[in-house]
């Protein structure tokens, strides 16, 4: 368990306690708790990758983890949206499906020996959904255009993912296809 390791773990530990101050009413400030609990375990991302590559600390577990707890953390921020109203449903629910098609693609080609690293516009999307949410959680009223444009970005970056993951790696399907 590296450090790298670690810090997706951590990132996941975050999440209950980031939904928690998002949806209830603790204190005044529970929105802005949530924020920096959803901004950290985002700069957690950033941090372990980065550790990772730097002083090659990359492990089967790591590539596996990594995006698992990006998509716990982001689908998870996006259900409690819905919930406050900030999001539709029907944009939660092409991103979660993308989630999903890719989890079930990984498994796939992990019974086939092959590990699948995210790639640059997985990357972009992952980036462009936090952003999005750090946007939505803040719910800032002079922002509102601003956060319509980048969540529609964040679904087109979310489509684009999904159909570069299947086009480049259709191959490990192998005998299942």
């Amino acid at each position: 368990m590296n450090l790298p390791n670690k810090l997706t773990m951590l990132r996941v530990i975050m999440i209950p306690f980031f939904v928690v101050f998002l949806l209830a009413d603790i204190t005044p400030y529970d929105k802005w708790i949530a924020l920096a609990i959803f901004i950290v375990a985002s700069l957690t991302d950033m941090a372990d990758g980065k550790i990772a590559r730097k002083y090659d600390l990359i492990t089967n577990f790591g590539k596996f983890m990594d995006p698992l707890a990006d998509k716990l953390l982001v689908c998870s921020a996006m259900i409690a949206l819905i919930e406050l109203g900030r999001i539709p449903a029907w944009i939660v629910i092409i991103i979660i499906a993308r989630e999903f098609i890719i989890s079930g693609f990984r498994l796939v080609a992990s019974d086939n020996g092959v590990v699948i690293a995210a790639s640059y516009w997985g990357k972009f999307k992952t980036v462009s959904q936090m952003v999005m949410v750090i946007l939505m959680i803040a719910d800032i009223p002079q922002l509102h255009i601003v956060t319509t444009v980048i969540m529609y970005i964040a679904l087109v970056l979310t489509i684009v993912s999904l159909v570069d993951y299947l086009v480049k790696n259709w191959g490990v399907m192998g005998k299942d296809v």
